[in-house]
């Protein structure tokens, strides 16, 4: 039993559904299926036959879900299994008749090439094709359709701080809150 209480514990860390909360669960929800019985036989009560039903659809449904969980989790571990092996086969230069045993060399084997080195700021500046000059990339300020500029942020405080515009003229004033009342 204490076996079971680490196990069923330690289950909720572990992803996926293991035999021990499984077990656990079905244990629940038998449990919950007869007490609805129980009930139903005391007070004649139609309520107990539905929550037994909900009870039982969702019972159904974790089980199912547990074994379609098992089922793609062997079904990933025999892809992961064929595609080793197949990667184990083409490393080493073999073929499904070839034996066990390895060779140094292989004559099938293609040469493997390194990929190509990320750019670094050397490279990004280019020579032009046609003349073999450098440029240098435009920033983005100094495009002339910019939406938004610092000119325009300027203006707005130099409105505010130089009195003509108050900072909360958004805000209705205290006046007028009064007057509403």
């Amino acid at each position: 039993m204490a076996t079971f209480l680490t196990d069923l514990f330690t289950s909720i860390f572990t992803p996926g559904p293991t035999q021990s909360l499984l077990l656990a669960t079905n244990v629940s929800f038998a449990a919950l299926q007869t007490v609805f019985l129980v009930l139903l036989i005391l007070t004649y009560s139609v309520h107990f036959i539905v929550l037994s039903g909900l009870c039982a659809g969702l019972w159904w449904s974790i089980n199912w879900f547990a074994a379609e969980l098992e089922i793609a989790r062997k079904a990933e571990k025999e892809r992961e299994t064929k595609e080793s092996e197949q990667v184990r086969r083409q490393r080493h230069g073999s073929s499904p008749d070839d034996s066990d045993t390895e060779t140094e060399g292989s004559r099938d084997a293609e040469p493997t090439v390194a990929p190509a080195p990320a750019p670094t700021p050397n490279t990004m500046l280019l020579p032009d094709a046609d003349k073999g000059e450098l440029h240098k990339r435009r920033s983005l300020a100094s495009s002339a359709g910019d939406i938004s500029t610092d000119s325009e942020w300027d203006k707005i405080s130099e409105a505010v701080n130089g009195g003509t515009m108050p900072i909360f003229a958004f805000l209705p004033s205290h006046a007028d809150r009064n007057s509403e009342e």
